[in-house]
């Protein structure tokens, strides 16, 4: 593993592997204004498994009849991860799933008082009877099921644990906990995911929203309580804030923890942009691991560290991800990153062309283009010209 990292981050951890399952299709698609077209569902798809996701929640597929095309077009795929879709506590959902021939389902449903009360207008028990009975029918088709109770950061333990027990009692593979606020903190996930563990020997799985900018280090902290599955998307895409990044929680997971998941990281940032392109949510520049600034320098300071090893300013590689490093050079440069770079591109400049060069970076104006590692070598060339002229 070619990476630095504290030497504090593996204490009390057991580097142990969790499963993977991408979101973007279906609750990245929830993002306002984003809808992907069937071919575009299959290119993600085929990114998502390139990469190596465990699993693939290809969409909804009840809500219309282009969504169940769209499911279905990426199941029949074939392809190595397992597809999925999201379903409600109905009959006809499963049935709508079937029709796309997944392998799976997500079947949600709410028991906090709140969504008892105003959305579904019902009392626990009732709920609980209807997921126990889509939950009998859809493995009675052979069905991978996964019981994820909505809003369960806002419910009470008795009722999840009312909800859980049925799910398992009727033989779901897998619960899931959703954060559909993202209001929990990550000291609160990680007790939720512990208390949990120790009732149900099912599989666990965490879906995290992004409201307070907890997604991912909830997803984290869920980890570390023994987690199996953690929910992602790409690019963080999702309703309202989004969901956890899934390029954040791979590499958090493979450099702070130490887990490889055999993922081809490679090929993060070229998901990372298909998706932006297909979505039309451009990815912010200062986005970690996928953005424009993630591996950019241009403080004086940094650079000329970073040009003698780059695990001063950096905790991996950008090739790991790929991307590049990219120097830049302005206002903000100093002398021996700047003599550094020059000596690296071939150039031998005395003291007081060096002093010029600095002059004229510190000197441009407010809106004059970034001068980058692949610039740099035309603007000392043009420096070099203009101060032989004088």
């Amino acid at each position: 593993m070619r990476y630095f990292t504290s030497p504090y981050n593996f204490l009390q951890q057991e580097c142990r592997r969790v499963k993977i399952y991408d979101t973007t299709l279906r609750d990245g698609e929830q993002t306002p204004g984003v809808k992907f077209t069937k071919e575009q569902k299959v290119q993600i798809a085929k990114k998502l498994d390139e990469l190596g996701v465990n699993t693939i929640e290809a969409g909804f597929p009840v809500i219309s009849p282009f969504d169940e095309e769209a499911v279905k077009a990426v199941a029949s795929e074939r392809l190595s991860a397992d597809v999925i879709c999201l379903c409600r506590s109905k009959q006809k959902d499963i049935d709508a799933a079937l029709r796309a021939d997944v392998d799976g389902v997500i079947i949600f449903l709410a028991v906090s008082d709140l969504h008892l009360k105003y959305k579904l207008h019902t009392d626990l028990m009732s709920a609980v009877n209807m997921a126990a009975e889509s939950i009998t029918y859809a493995k009675s088709h052979g069905l991978f099921v996964q019981l994820s109770a909505e809003d369960a950061t806002r419910t009470s333990m008795d009722s999840l644990t009312a909800l859980y027990s049925a799910a398992e009692e009727r033989g779901a593979d897998r619960l899931g906990i959703a954060d559909t606020t993202g209001c929990i903190r990550p000291r609160g996930m990680y007790y939720l995911v512990e208390s949990l563990r120790k009732i149900f020997d099912l599989e666990l799985s965490v879906h995290c929203h992004d409201d307070f900018g907890l997604a991912v280090a909830n997803s984290l902290a869920a980890y570390e309580a023994g987690i199996d599955a953690i929910s992602v998307s790409v690019n963080g895409l999702g309703e309202r804030c989004g969901n956890a990044s899934l390029e954040e929680v791979v590499m958090s997971l493979y450099a702070l923890y130490g887990v490889d998941l055999k993922f081809r990281i490679k090929a993060l940032r070229e998901l990372s942009e298909m998706v932006s392109r297909f979505s039309g949510v451009p990815i912010p520049i200062n986005k970690a691991v996928v953005g424009t600034n993630a591996f950019r320098h241009e403080s004086g300071i940094h650079v000329a560290a970073i040009m003698k090893n780059p695990f001063t300013y950096e905790s991996y590689e950008p090739q790991l991800v790929g991307q590049e490093r990219a120097l830049v050079f302005g206002r903000h440069s100093g002398t021996d990153g700047v003599r550094l770079k020059i000596e690296s591109l071939g150039y031998k400049v005395t003291d007081e062309e060096l002093a010029e060069i600095i002059k004229r970076l510190k000197t441009l104006p407010i809106d004059a283009p970034i001068i980058d590692n692949s610039s740099l070598c035309n603007f000392v060339k043009k420096v070099l010209s203009e101060r032989t002229q004088r």
